[in-house]
């Protein structure tokens, strides 16, 4: 399996200008496209339902070729789905990290 570094997701409680909110994950993100280093800004609302883990913890996002297969045998997170048109996403966690898989469609 080849992993292609994608971006780095950080939690914080602070808004920041130009963020944009999922309202179906209850979150707000901003940054990867405009950040020279892929970092991503990530704000959860208090009642949004995803792990603790992905709300308190930086992860680190990869694109994959098959998202499918990358997750074989992994601790899954959260399973395969499409946040946004293009994409499907899915979160195993290694030794207590959130890591981030993404495949184009």
């Amino acid at each position: 399996m080849k992993y292609r570094y994608h971006h780095i997701g950080i939690p914080t409680r602070q808004p920041i200008k130009g963020e944009t909110y999922l309202p179906e994950y209850r979150l707000f993100h901003f940054g990867y496209e405009d950040s020279e280093f892929g970092i991503e800004w990530m704000r959860y609302e208090d009642d949004c339902s995803l792990p603790e883990i992905v709300k308190t913890i930086p992860h680190v996002a990869f694109e994959v070729d098959d998202i499918y297969e990358a997750i074989k045998g992994r601790q899954v997170i959260i399973e395969p789905n499409s946040p946004s048109q293009g994409i499907i996403v899915a979160f195993i966690e290694e030794q207590g990290v959130p890591i981030e898989l993404i495949q184009e469609k």
